[in-house]
């Protein structure tokens, strides 16, 4: 009888072992997101806007260059149309940080970054009706050009805050390192801390890509803010930023799903 109740026990404290996405499955879950539909979109406009930028394509091939920059151009406006809304993530942001211990350096600079992301998204979207004809397009350049503005000083903003957040994990995993010398020297097992530290370069790295992203799309803001003017606004140049800005997002959003 005992033997019986505790066959039972032991089959029912088993874990039920999860089936793991295939492919498809995870594709399916990437492209049901918002943010994973954009950033493909990013990636097919700014390989648009590089093509278009080299001479891989002759100049008598005029029917083909003018295809690639209307497909550029509606792939502009459609990212305009996903990003309906999208500043109320960053309202959320404002609203969970924690403003009441009084000035703090990081608190000011998340003030910034999600503070100027969020007019830029709430500012994107007349600009998405000005495209589509519904805003009369007088109006359009200062709309984009407050745009541009808000975007660079957000990237300003986020970049400063994720460069303070890496050395505070440099930190950390100098310390880790510290600890797992000093355990190796005694003898004594550091399995775990072996693996806090797998998984806090894991997060630097992360953190790094997530840093060039934002360096690579404050460029473009400030291509758009001189107007396509200066050795840092070449085509080429703006074209590359954005196509490494996306499949940075595009890798971060895969790994998520």
């Amino acid at each position: 009888m005992e033997s019986k109740v505790t066959t039972q026990n032991s089959k029912t404290q088993i874990p039920p072992t999860k089936p793991t996405k295939d492919f498809l499955n995870r594709l399916e879950i990437y492209l049901a997101k918002r943010d994973g539909v954009d950033k493909l979109l990013k990636i097919s406009r700014y390989a648009t806007k590089i093509i278009l930028a080299s001479s891989i394509i002759p100049e008598t091939q005029n029917p083909l260059i003018n295809r690639l920059k209307s497909f550029e151009s509606s792939v502009g406006i459609s990212r305009k149309a996903f990003r309906l809304g999208k500043f109320v993530q960053d309202v959320n942001a404002l609203r969970t940080a924690n403003f009441s211990s009084g000035y703090d350096l990081d608190l000011f600079l998340c003030l910034i970054a999600y503070g100027g992301e969020g007019l830029y998204y709430f500012i994107e979207q007349f600009v998405w009706l000005g495209k589509a004809g519904l805003i009369d397009k007088r109006h359009l350049n200062r709309l984009q050009k407050m745009s541009a503005w808000c975007e660079f000083v957000g990237y300003f903003g986020s970049v400063s805050l994720k460069v303070r957040e890496l050395r505070k994990i440099s930190e950390n995993e100098r310390c880790l390192m510290t600890s797992i010398e000093l355990s190796e020297l005694r003898g004594i097992g550091c399995e775990e801390e072996m693996g806090k530290l797998r998984k806090l370069r894991e997060k630097k790295l992360m953190k790094k890509l997530s840093t060039i992203q934002d360096l690579a799309d404050g460029l473009m803001a400030l291509a758009d803010i001189r107007d396509g003017k200066g050795k840092l606004s070449a085509p080429m140049l703006v074209s590359s930023a954005g196509l490494l800005s996306a499949i940075i997002s595009t890798h971060k959003n895969w790994l998520a799903c």
